[in-house]
């Protein structure tokens, strides 16, 4: 009896206790912020020959990542009963209480204002609506729909995460561009496999919280090979910065060579039977992200003689 009053007492001061920064930095859900923000620089980056100035850096890419913790907070809210049946998920502070849904409603309602203000004043309308157009795509339609609606929730919804680099050159440039969409392209097409590779990692979890990922709706293998099949789309679709004369050879031979790393790991997938595969795959997917738009980089400054696009 004892036992079960003191479990009760510390559940109660666990759900009184008012929310640290912690809690609130964590509704952004910072890695993803990150990785978007890393994107949204070469972006930027890529959109010039030389340098970006200084406050557009600064300013556009802080407004772009206030909007985005300002998705993910609400993807918090509306997540929270899942979340609260998966492992990976059971400690976010929504789901575990430590911040009321309307704390966190309000949050991310101050930040998405400061951060959509921010492109506004400071940088430019295009980059505003378009970072309102992806901010509202993942926290609603993704997010309250598609997630729950169909297996290829992460297919459709996955152009919402692919907009960053896209919000980094209109930033700079005030205008769209050919090339800035390949790079939209490129995470689009990186998307599926990425985020399959976790699904089929937390398949049980993903049932159990009645969410219809594919590995959930249509099994493992079926899974496995669409994932070994979009990355060979994926590859080939970053060999278009090339093709089109965007990139050059140090693109290309970056582009294949992490291309080849992921193909390795999606075929893995296929074929073990090894615990922990899928893990492995999807954290090679986010290193692949990351060195190709590193490359993409060095391929612009390195020879800068080949077009910008701009």
């Amino acid at each position: 009896m004892a036992t079960i009053t003191g479990s009760l007492m510390n559940q109660t001061h666990a759900a009184t206790q008012a929310p640290s920064w912690r809690d609130y930095y964590e509704l952004t859900k910072p890695r993803v912020v990150m990785l978007m923000i890393l994107t949204s620089v070469i972006g930027m980056l890529l959109a010039v020959p030389g340098m970006v100035p200084v406050d557009v850096l600064l300013i556009g890419n802080l407004g772009i990542a206030l909007c985005a913790g300002s998705a993910a907070a609400v993807n918090h809210i509306v997540d929270r009963s899942v979340d609260q049946k998966m492992a990976r998920t059971l400690n976010r502070p929504v789901a575990k209480g430590r911040v009321e849904p309307m704390q966190a409603l309000l949050f991310a309602l101050v930040i998405g204002v400061l951060g959509m203000t921010l492109l506004v004043v400071f940088i430019n309308t295009l980059t505003a609506v378009l970072t309102l157009v992806s901010l509202l795509g993942y926290a609603l339609v993704y997010t309250l729909f598609l997630k729950r609606a169909t297996p290829q929730n992460i297919v459709i919804g996955g152009i919402a995460g692919a907009a960053p680099p896209l919000l980094g050159w209109t930033a700079v440039t005030g205008s769209l561009d050919g090339h800035a969409l390949l790079l939209v392209l490129i995470i689009f097409a990186w998307t599926p496999p990425h985020f399959w590779a976790l699904a089929v990692h937390r398949k049980d979890e993903y049932a159990k919280a009645d969410i219809p990922m594919l590995p959930v709706t249509h099994g493992e293998q079926y899974t496995k090979l669409h994932i070994f099949l979009y990355t060979i789309i994926m590859i080939l679709v970053t060999l278009l910065p090339f093709i089109t004369g965007m990139m050059s050879w140090i693109y290309l031979i970056g582009a294949l060579v992490l291309g080849a790393g992921f193909l390795y790991w999606s075929f893995m997938l296929m074929v073990s039977k090894r615990e922990g595969i899928g893990m492995d795959t999807f954290k090679y997917s986010i290193v692949y992200l990351m060195a190709l738009f590193v490359v993409m980089l060095a391929d612009h400054y390195l020879l800068p003689t080949h077009p910008l696009g701009v």
